[in-house]
């Protein structure tokens, strides 16, 4: 195990005089504390005894109605039955890797993947193969490709929409392809899906469980919709995955939280979340617009970057010469952070790449930060251009780049 380069970022993002684009933490300042209250006070008030108290590992049946009525939200199918609670999605991430990887599996993941996701995985000593995204999310040849001269990998893991950290979704042509793909070769996939419901534009697209329930175990949290600080996550599977998956979690620590498990389920109950949760996909909207054409306006010629219709992130890649990795503590002491691309590969590659999130500054910080970085970015464009031939480049604008 090794630390993570967003966790060493955070304690520099957190000084007042930085613009942290770096860390995906959800504006929770959105949230009518009013609301909040309410529903823990209520909890607290009609139900403390349960509250207080242990439950079962695999969560409150209370809950786990409410989860799978916000999985309904996106048209897929669930029985309370079928799904385990976990501290936040990245319990649940750890949860498989536990009962799926032995030492030296092969494990299938999206290059750029989710940090959380490598680090969760890789406790478990697995082999990764890592499968390239364009425009259109992972490209299926490259998987095909891989799956024919590997040996079966565990399973496939991906974020489709709205994807950590590229920012990327999997077009609807490619989901039927990858999940037609996988289950002809028993590969299983690991849908994890925390940004689904943060879409700005353009029509939903069905997650993958929904096209092949039987093949995709689901992974899905609350942080996005309500707060992270609430830590409730879950997991959508077939029951001798998800009895392990049970197992597991209570050997890890017995059960989740029955307080903020009550306040999950009673905040879901209302309609309040819907109405909080348009105020925060307008909120995001509005900084995704910022952040991208402040990109347009000071971006070196040759960078590049993906247009997200939802979620969280801006994939940027550089032009050639600019390493991304060994120029953030200039960018750091320009007052403005991002997370290098070699954060989400496992090899070390993306370092010519990075990672920006436009979820918690305001518009105004958005514009300051990309502002200061395309300064950073500039000038180190035209060291390196003092160092080698000069060589013409056409700006690519806002040209999506996977």
């Amino acid at each position: 195990m090794s630390a993570s380069e967003v966790r060493a970022l955070f304690a520099v993002a957190s000084r007042p005089d930085v613009v942290s684009l770096a860390g995906g933490m959800p504006f929770v300042q959105a949230l009518p504390t009013e609301d909040v209250l309410e529903v823990v006070r209520s909890v607290i008030e009609d139900d403390a005894a349960q509250a207080l108290q242990y439950c079962g590992g695999a969560g409150l049946p209370g809950v786990r109605r409410a989860v799978a009525g916000l999985m309904a939200e996106e048209g897929v199918t669930a029985s309370p039955d079928e799904v385990i609670i976990t501290n936040g999605g990245q319990q649940a991430l750890d949860l498989v890797g536990k009962i799926f990887i032995d030492p030296g599996d092969a494990v299938v993941v999206e290059a750029p993947a989710y940090v959380g996701a490598l680090s969760a995985f890789s406790a478990y000593q697995p082999r990764f193969v890592q499968i390239a995204m364009d425009d259109e999310g992972l490209v299926i040849e490259e998987l095909e490709a891989a799956l024919a001269r590997s040996e079966r990998p565990k399973f496939l893991y991906t974020v489709p929409n709205f994807s950590n950290p590229a920012g990327v979704t999997l077009s609807l042509e490619r989901r039927h392809r990858l999940v037609e793909l996988c289950r002809g070769a028993g590969l299983p996939i690991v849908e994890d899906n925390p940004y689904g419901m943060l879409r700005f534009e353009g029509e939903p697209l069905p997650c993958l469980r929904t096209l092949d329930p039987s093949n995709v175990i689901y992974l899905g949290t609350v942080s996005k919709v309500f707060a992270p600080g609430v830590r409730v996550g879950w997991v959508l599977a077939e029951p001798g995955v998800l009895t392990r998956l049970t197992l597991a979690k209570e050997a890890a620590d017995l059960c989740s939280s029955s307080l903020t498990q009550l306040v999950a389920e009673r905040y879901l109950e209302s309609e309040r979340w819907r109405v909080n949760l348009r105020h925060l996909i307008d909120v995001y909207g509005s900084r995704r617009d910022a952040m991208l054409a402040a990109l347009g306006e000071h971006a070196p010629a040759g960078t590049t970057w993906t247009q997200p219709q939802g979620g969280f992130y801006v994939w940027v890649s550089l032009p050639p010469g600019i390493d991304a990795a060994a120029l953030l503590p200039a960018a750091v002491e320009r007052k403005v952070a991002y997370v290098p691309g070699t954060a989400f590969y496992p090899d070390g590659r993306g370092r010519d790449s990075m990672r920006l999130s436009f979820s918690y500054p305001p518009v105004e910080a958005i514009r300051e930060g990309v502002a200061r970085l395309g300064r950073v970015l500039t000038e180190a464009a035209k060291a390196d251009a003092g160092n080698a031939p000069v060589v013409p480049v056409e700006r690519a604008g806002s040209r999506p780049s996977g």
